[in-house]
């Protein structure tokens, strides 16, 4: 999902509108250079309102003349973008400057100037509050792009691994690659191949999981059930992930071919099947790097261009 920026703008006290200025430095771990709400170690650093969102709650207002960009106090104004679809933990990047989303909404002091001023305010419902992961420019026209966040669980499904009588490379390779990118890692388990723990494990990731990588028991052997619990777990399948795996293997071995992982949504979790064997598991991973964010995005119902 990306957007714009419509107006950055800086406040000399709380409690009142902001000014219009042609550019705004955000320093790591503080804020806005010169505003009021600029504070170290504070998870309200930076703050944002939709334009598009201002003029539909107070078109009164805008006929008027009077609607301007930063009377809420919002440090940086937005333009097509729909903030409504953060998340906390989301990550925006404008240029250099990374911003990750702390709060959504705040307690209203109605007795501000803006309140008097207007009656109501946006911010205590849809107004979105970050911390400043980077620092650099921001200027008015910038391009927004949200970075969404991901919350994984690696699910290590092997009777060797479970009892001990083999190391599970695989399910540490997914956890450290899912670190480099950011990824919280929420869960990591290893069960033994049994359809119903299997399942039961499925259920307990998606509750709290974007994501749920599953390495092992996708195979042909009689122990190997994987697939046959992800499918009674799922809601929607995703076929072409699962092809995409098995055609790309092809390349690296012909016995990709009788890999029978398979992909789908529970509620608004991605799951995905992968091989046992760590160099399938590595290339696997180079493939699916790009696609497992979109799928979370659409999942998430953000637009696409």
């Amino acid at each position: 999902m990306k957007g714009f920026v419509y107006s950055v703008n800086v406040g000399k006290r709380k409690g009142e509108g902001k000014v219009q200025m042609e550019r705004i430095i955000l320093v790591e771990n503080y804020g806005v250079e010169g505003d009021c709400h600029a504070e170290k170690n504070s998870y309200r650093q930076v703050s944002l309102l939709s334009w598009e969102r201002m003029n539909e709650e107070f078109f009164c207002l805008k006929r008027k003349g009077e609607l301007k960009p930063g009377m809420f106090a919002e440090n940086i104004t937005t333009e097509k973008i729909d903030l409504r679809k953060l998340e906390i933990g989301d990550r925006l990047k404008i240029n250099e400057v990374i911003i990750e989303i702390s709060e959504i909404g705040k307690k209203c002091h109605n007795w501000c100037d803006i309140y008097k001023k207007v009656g109501k305010c946006l911010m205590p419902k849809e107004g979105i509050f970050g911390r400043v992961i980077k620092g650099g420019e921001i200027r008015k026209g910038d391009i927004i792009e949200v970075i969404p966040k991901i919350d994984a669980g690696i699910l290590t499904i092997s009777d060797g691994c479970y009892f001990e009588k083999r190391e599970d490379k695989s399910g540490r390779y997914l956890i450290e690659k899912c670190k480099e990118r950011e990824w919280k890692v929420l869960k990591y388990e290893i069960v033994p191949d049994e359809k119903d723990v299997i399942k039961e494990k499925l259920i307990e990731f998606s509750k709290v999981c974007d994501l749920i990588l599953t390495t092992g028991g996708t195979g042909i052997t009689e122990r190997d059930v994987t697939p046959e619990a992800t499918k009674e777990v799922i809601e929607k399948e995703i076929p072409g992930i699962s092809e995409i795996l098995r055609i790309k293997g092809f390349e690296k071995t012909k016995f990709s071919v009788i890999s029978r992982g398979i992909c789908g949504i529970k509620g608004k979790t991605l799951i995905i099947n992968l091989p046992g064997s760590l160099n399938a598991v590595s290339y696997s991973f180079e493939i699916l790097d790009d696609i497992i964010t979109h799928s979370i995005e659409m999942i998430r119902g953000f637009p696409h261009e």
